[in-house]
């Protein structure tokens, strides 16, 4: 009998009630295993989010995985600061950086799980070299910058691309998508190889977060 698949949300606080962060991460923690946590810097992407303090502020308040996604010009100069303040997996843009494994072994020496992320306008197989480096691959289904976009339809073939050529080499990294996912995508996402939906708008402007998150992955099975 062929074993079902394992995939999971990973509730995006992007699109949380800010004024109750605390509140809001508490309504999915029975059933999530992680946070996403987007960092932009208004130069990468043209909005601007949050910074340390806030991820120092919700380690505080949750033992959830705090897969913090760095969106900025510089990540290397983030790493360290966003790993001390309690970051679990740390996700840089290959867009930004000159030497990707340079990135990956900064995020592995202070003891955290290394990702690499890709902009939509970026060949996957850019990121083909470093798989066997990383724990987590992060495709963007959405132009990164906003919350709320509507799922690229082109991303599901970069989906399956990533997914085969991990397969082949037998990666053990995670195969996170991220935006746009709903409970009418999802199912679809997950077919096409992703392991990690990280979803915002569907689950924290939902009147039940909690609920969203059960619905999701009811659709997904």
């Amino acid at each position: 009998m062929t074993e079902p698949l394992k995939y999971e949300v990973a509730p995006s606080i992007l699109a949380a009630d800010f004024a109750r962060l605390g509140e809001e991460i508490g309504k999915v923690e029975s059933v999530s295993g992680r946070i996403h946590v987007d960092v932009m810097d208004g130069h990468y992407v043209p909005n601007l989010t949050i910074g340390v303090p806030v991820i120092r502020s919700i380690r505080k308040v949750t033992d959830l995985i705090l897969d913090v996604h760095l969106m900025v010009t510089d990540p290397l100069r983030f790493v360290v600061p966003f790993a001390e303040a309690g970051s679990d997996v740390i996700t840089v843009h290959v867009e930004t950086l000159e030497n990707p494994i340079e990135a990956i072994e900064l995020i592995r020496s202070v003891g955290k799980k290394a990702g690499l992320s890709i902009h939509p306008d970026t060949p996957v197989e850019v990121l083909f070299p470093y798989l066997a480096m990383l724990d987590n691959v992060l495709i963007m289904s959405v132009r990164p910058g906003f919350g709320g976009q509507e799922f690229m339809p082109e991303a599901m073939g970069r989906i399956r691309r990533i997914r085969a050529e991990m397969d082949r080499m037998k990666s053990s990294a995670t195969l996170s998508v991220d935006g746009g996912i709903s409970k009418e995508n999802a199912r679809a996402v997950v077919n096409a190889g992703g392991r990690i939906l990280v979803i915002g708008s569907a689950v924290f402007e939902s009147i039940n977060p909690k609920k969203a998150v059960e619905d999701i992955l009811k659709c997904a099975m």
